[in-house]
């Protein structure tokens, strides 16, 4: 959000006001990526599900550190963690963030969602982690992968989208081709073409569009249980949604817009007869109709 003019003027007499400036200026050439070295996808989960280190507080290394850290303390922006070679990159409720990788690949990371790679290692394998949902631009070159505990998806140039959520997988193909590697499923996705697993069971469809909706502020979804939906919303909006009597593995078709909470509760309680109520800034409770 961009300040008014008192905010503006009291905030261009903060003796760090230079200093936050620049940063701002050059928040958008911040890189980011991969993972340490991932053989495969059994080697993948057994290390994902066996630990899961807790982060370390960082020291200060130099500049560009500091750096990431006013972004972080004073404007509250994505973190960038950088610990043991491997770069992390997360965002919070509410926010997206565009990337570019050390091969000028592109990744638009949604709400709540994190990647993790080696930029060491990324001109001789490009692999990174993902845990959520996030829209790639892929630079042509060595093959590509992105890993998950769901399945790997690998592509040589192309752009897609991974959605990485809790009972929830699904690749959506754009442009070029994709291979999804799940247990023991395999699949090859061409433009338009999507793979899903929802509560361990396998599905495949279609879509008609050019780019996923999210990055254009709205989730729109097809035949996905309501939960899902739910908490989609949960992170778009930074809130916390209470239901009563309501059937939350119901499927729903439709979508949000990220702007407009109101307008957001209305297009998914409507088409379901349901009511909403926000009973705090941050708090709603949907209710379903009994018939």
């Amino acid at each position: 959000n961009e300040l008014n003019d008192s905010e503006k003027e009291a905030f261009e007499k903060l003796d760090d006001f230079e200093i936050n400036q620049a940063i701002i200026e050059n928040a958008g050439y911040f890189k980011v990526s991969n993972f340490s070295e991932i053989d495969n996808f059994e080697t993948f989960k057994k290390r994902y599900n066996s630990h899961k280190k807790p982060v370390k507080k960082l020291q200060w290394l130099n500049p560009l550190l500091k750096i990431a850290s006013v972004l972080v303390i004073a404007f509250g922006l994505y973190f960038i963690l950088f610990q043991n070679n491997i770069t992390q990159v997360k965002t919070a409720a509410g926010e997206k963030i565009t990337l570019a990788l050390p091969d000028e690949s592109q990744v638009v990371l949604n709400a709540l969602s994190s990647i993790q790679y080696n930029p060491k290692k990324w001109n001789k394998k490009r692999s990174l982690s993902l845990d959520g949902e996030a829209y790639f631009k892929v630079a042509k070159g060595e093959k590509f992968d992105v890993v998950t505990e769901n399945g790997v998806v690998t592509v040589v140039g192309t752009q897609f989208n991974v959605k990485n959520r809790p009972n929830f997988f699904e690749v959506k193909c754009f442009e070029g081709s994709v291979s999804v590697v799940s247990d023991t499923i395999k699949r090859l996705l061409h433009p338009g073409q999507t793979y899903r697993i929802t509560n361990h069971k396998f599905s495949e469809g279609t879509t008609a569009s050019a780019t996923p909706k999210w990055t254009a502020n709205m989730s729109d979804f097809e035949s996905v249980p309501f939960k899902e939906v739910l908490a989609e919303m949960e992170r778009q909006y930074n809130i916390k949604i209470i239901n009563k009597n309501v059937n939350v593995d119901r499927l729903f078709t439709g979508g949000f817009v990220h702007h407009d909470l109101e307008n957001a509760l209305i297009s998914i309680t409507q088409p379901m007869n349901m009511t909403y109520e926000l009973s705090s800034s941050n708090q709603v409770i949907i209710r379903g109709k009994n018939n």
